[in-house]
């Protein structure tokens, strides 16, 4: 297998943290093949060590767990809550304190709940202190506007 590189990944933290849609693909377009194809990218050209999944159910954690990924499940239901942000934040705080991890986050696609929680923690791990510019940079990083609800997710500075 030589990898393929996963739809919509980005970097969100250079060499650090990055996102892309549901490995595999969502729904009917999902394909084991695709999805083992692009778990080889993220391992051997992205470096990825360890995949936050935002899906319920427990969605291809054993694939992961298979292809040596370490794996964190933090569901999250339809729109994200600020518990959930801040339990997102608690796990993300947790790898990145070990110098040597690369993570991925994702979901079904790279909804406003993902930018969303992914701008938020620009802000709440002290790598920007202004809310409009980690909506700013998500946005750019994504490639399209962040909503409402995504905008909702990124704390404020003083609450983090």
């Amino acid at each position: 297998m030589t990898g393929l590189k996963p739809r919509g990944f980005v970097w969100v933290i250079a060499g650090r943290l990055a996102t892309c849609e549901r490995i595999g693909g969502t729904g009917v377009q999902h394909r084991r093949v695709r999805r083992e194809e692009e778990l080889v990218w993220l391992s051997k050209e992205a470096g990825v060590t360890t995949i936050v999944s935002l899906l319920s159910g427990g969605q291809n954690v054993a694939a992961y767990q298979q292809a040596g990924f370490q794996v964190h499940e933090v569901p999250v239901i339809g729109m994200a809550l600020p518990k959930d942000t801040e339990e997102v934040f608690g796990v993300l705080d947790g790898i990145l304190a070990d110098p040597s991890e690369v993570v991925l986050v994702h979901r079904d696609g790279i909804d406003d709940t993902v930018a969303g929680i992914l701008g938020g923690y620009l802000v709440h791990s002290d790598l920007l202190d202004d809310q409009v510019m980690a909506a700013a940079l998500i946005q750019e990083i994504i490639g399209r506007p962040l909503g409402p609800e995504g905008r909702a997710l990124i704390p404020s500075p003083e609450t983090t």
